[in-house]
C-alpha cells in the first residue's frame, strides 16, 4: 500500500466526484491520503471531508500565496485547530519568490508561525519552497536551533544545497509528479541522493500530474507511478519503495494511526 502525502481534495476539481476518486485512490493500491490545507480560514470544510473517509487525513494551515490573507492567523489558533483528531500536519506554509503573490516579508512571518505550532503540537510542518532556497535555509536552520520540530519539503523542486541542508537538521524530502518528467532529470539526481528514511511520494493533486498523464488532472491514485518512478531512480524493487516511503510517512506523521492504512 502506498501513502499519496499531499493533495487538495477540497478544491473544486473534485467537489463532484470525491467518492470515485477516494475508490479509485484505493483500487491503485493507495491507502492513505493527506488533504493539504491552503486556508485556515476553510478548515472547517477541510475537516469535514477528511471526517467523511476513514482513508483521509488533513492538516491546517496558510500557503504562502496566502500570507498577506491570513496574517492575523497565531500560532495559537493553529495550535487549537490542530486538535482536531484527523488533523495530522501544520500548513502548508513556506516561501514562494516565484509568483510573489504575497509579500516576502509576510510570507516569512507566516511560516516561522507555523513553525512554532509544529514546535508546540509535534505534528510535521508541511513546507512549501520555491526560488527561495537561501532565504528557506536561513529560517529552517534558525527556527531549528530554537527547539526541535518536525517537518518535510513537499514537492521537492529545489536545489541541491535546500536537500542536503533539510536532511542535515532532521527534514524528510516529498517528490511529486515533477520527478516523472521528461526534463527533470537534475530532480532524478538530487532524489537520488535523499536518504532512503527521509523520502515520501505525493501528488499535489489536482496538479502535476505525473507522466504518462502529464497534463491533465492529477489525483491521489497516480502517487503509485510517482513510487514507480522514485523505485527506479533509488533502484530497488517498488514493492520495497512503497514499503520504506510508507514506513517513513508513519514515522513523520506520528498521529496517523497505521491501522488507517486501508487494504
Amino acid at each position: 500500500m502506498i501513502v499519496d502525502s499531499h493533495c487538495h481534495l477540497d478544491f473544486p476539481d473534485f467537489a463532484d466526484e470525491r467518492d470515485a476518486l477516494v475508490e479509485r485512490a484505493a483500487a491503485a493500491g493507495v491507502g492513505l491520503m493527506v488533504s493539504i490545507c491552503t486556508r485556515v480560514r476553510r478548515f472547517p470544510e477541510i475537516a469535514a471531508i477528511a471526517e467523511a473517509y476513514p482513508s483521509v487525513y488533513c492538516s491546517v494551515g496558510t500557503h504562502p500565496h496566502q500570507a498577506d490573507e491570513e496574517n492575523d492567523v497565531t500560532t495559537e489558533e493553529l495550535v487549537r485547530l490542530a486538535a482536531h483528531p484527523k488533523c495530522v500536519a501544520i500548513g502548508e506554509a513556506g516561501l514562494d519568490y516565484f509568483y510573489d503573490h504575497a509579500p516576502r516579508v509576510e510570507q516569512a512571518e507566516g511560516l516561522r508561525r507555523h513553525i512554532a505550532a509544529a514546535r508546540i503540537t509535534q505534528l510535521p510542518l508541511v513546507i512549501h519552497s520555491r526560488d527561495a532556497d537561501d532565504d528557506m535555509i536561513a529560517i529552517l536552520e534558525d527556527e531549528m536551533g530554537k527547539g526541535a520540530f518536525p517537518a518535510l519539503l513537499h514537492c521537492f523542486s529545489s536545489g541541491r544545497t535546500l536537500m542536503e541542508r533539510a536532511v542535515a537538521i532532521g527534514l524528510y524530502v516529498s517528490f511529486s509528479g515533477i520527478l516523472t518528467f521528461k526534463r527533470s532529470e537534475e530532480i532524478r539526481e538530487i532524489a537520488r541522493d535523499v536518504p532512503m528514511d527521509r523520502l515520501l511520494v505525493e501528488t499535489d493533486a489536482p496538479y502535476l500530474a505525473p507522466l504518462p498523464w502529464r497534463g491533465k488532472r492529477n489525483e491521489p491514485a497516480y502517487v503509485a507511478h510517482t513510487c514507480k518512478v522514485l523505485a527506479e531512480v533509488k533502484g530497488v524493487p517498488v514493492e520495497e519503495m512503497a514499503r520504506v516511503t510508507t514506513d517513513n510517512f508513519f514515522r513523520l506523521f506520528a498521529k496517523v494511526p497505521r491501522e488507517a492504512l486501508q487494504p
